[in-house]
């Protein structure tokens, strides 16, 4: 909002159950690409900088303030909940100066905040704005009604024209999204003068409109660019359907700046995804939070990748999961690789077939290829680590680490128990436990030594 513009509040209605959502988690946190439904509505009218912020909660009310600690909104509790038109005038009281209010709802969660904006900018001392929508199907939603000059006179709810078997209203294509904008101290009167006549037997905050017509406020409207924008979300079966929508529109951008997707349908990116040119993704994969792949980039199918850097012509093979970490120049993973928080990688690093790594870096060139377990280790430059090898990093009470210095080789089913230096050039030899610091240059052999039985009988099943 401009400096001259008066100062405006948003007041987000957060309070109902989702009985149809049949889940204890309140309607509001039900997630959509990775993100609670108030969330991504609490982003829109951010952007439009309000001078404060109200979040009306009601069911689950802990729940919802919890999970967003740092939000700077007030909070408002609804106890009992009356209606919509409750709802709002709970929003309000604790609003602390005139101008503009907004009112949007929580569960509406993909609306721009340049509609928000459009819709608010309509609105002056004279002037109740309203955001509406023509769709196909309308059932379920309150119906606008305008006069024979256009001018919009009220808003009948779908149970209350079923009611009164009003065939008029229900012919009617053009639908309340639940989304105004209205001068505050009228509203804040004209929520005071709702009464619960209705059908719900409940306080409607649609019942403003036919006030501000009575008041002699005109009512204007916007509409949204596409009606996803306003798509509300009531039961599992609707999550499911934005989440494909909005999943679809994410790989659609995608595939507009150049990145190559095997199915448009099979990817979720549940944070942001920036990828840099001729970048290719097969099917299945799962993006979180914010993960960041450079030219070049293939990530191979079914990998999950969370909070990562991928660095140019690396290569993700299928299977992978990826957390927390940084993955240099020309690096290969996987298949069924697991990188764990504070992993890094330098250029050209292998790590292969149902390895993990944990809080260690490995420089340019390591290698671990098979079956093996790298935990608080740092790893130098073309360091060839042996399948079945281990670093023991955890005493019980304490982690420990393990230094494995330039152009170690490190053989097959070792265990090197941290805290443990092995020195540039050594060679670990296979089946090894090493519990002292290796020199550099040298082998060490830390290994029983083979004892042969002779006729030695294995136990036999009793009968």
């Amino acid at each position: 909002m401009s400096s001259t513009a008066p100062p405006l509040s948003v007041v987000v209605l957060a309070a109902g159950k989702g009985t149809r959502m049949k889940s204890r988690l309140p309607k509001v946190l039900q997630p959509l690409a990775g993100q609670p439904l108030l969330a991504h509505a609490l982003a829109s009218v951010a952007a439009l900088q309000p001078a404060q912020t109200v979040v009306v909660v009601g069911h689950g009310a802990e729940d919802v303030r919890a999970a967003f600690p740092a939000a700077s909104v007030t909070w408002a509790l609804q106890s009992p909940q009356n209606g919509t038109g409750h709802a709002a005038a709970v929003g309000l009281a604790p609003v602390e100066r005139d101008g503009v209010t907004l009112l949007v709802t929580g569960d509406t969660p993909l609306i721009r905040s340049e509609t928000l904006h459009a819709l608010v900018s309509l609105v002056n001392e004279q002037t109740f704005a309203l955001l509406t929508c023509v769709v196909e199907d309308v059932t379920g939603y309150g119906r606008i009604v305008r006069d024979a000059a256009g001018e919009v006179v009220k808003i009948v709810e779908h149970k209350d024209a079923l009611a009164a078997n009003d065939h008029a209203v229900l012919a009617i294509h053009e639908m309340n999204t639940g989304i105004m904008a209205a001068p505050t101290a009228w509203l804040r009167g004209a929520l005071a003068r709702l009464t619960p006549h209705n059908a719900q037997g409940e306080l409607y905050l649609t019942d403003v409109i036919a006030m501000a017509a009575i008041d002699g406020l005109r009512v204007a409207t916007a509409q949204p660019d596409s009606e996803m924008e306003i798509a509300g979300v009531n039961d599992k079966i609707q999550l499911a359907a934005l989440e494909r929508k909005v999943q679809l529109a994410e790989a659609e951008k995608l595939m507009t700046a150049g990145v190559t997707l095997a199915d448009p349908a099979r990817i979720d990116v549940r944070g942001t995804l920036d990828c840099g040119s001729d970048v290719f993704i097969d099917v299945g994969c799962v993006f979180e939070g914010a993960v960041k792949l450079g030219d070049n980039v293939r990530i191979g199918p079914n990998c999950v990748l969370r909070d990562v850097t991928v660095g140019t012509g690396s290569v993700v093979h299928p299977m992978s999961h990826l957390e927390g970490c940084t993955v240099g120049e020309g690096v290969l993973i996987g298949p069924f690789a697991r990188l764990r928080p504070g992993a890094a990688l330098g250029d050209e690093v292998h790590i292969g077939n149902f390895v993990e790594v944990k809080n260690s870096t490995l420089a340019k060139g390591a290698k671990a290829n098979h079956l093996a377990y790298l935990g608080d280790a740092t790893v130098g430059e073309r360091v060839n680590y042996g399948a079945g090898s281990i670093t023991a990093n955890y005493d019980g009470a304490n982690k420990h680490r393990t230094v494995i210095e330039a152009d170690v080789h490190v053989g097959s089913n070792c265990v090197l128990v941290a805290p443990v230096t092995i020195g540039a050039g050594g060679t670990v030899g296979g089946g090894s436990t090493v519990t002292k610091n290796a020199p550099a240059g040298a082998l060490t052999v830390a290994r029983s030594k083979p004892v042969t039985i002779a006729n030695w009988k294995r136990p036999q099943k009793k009968t």
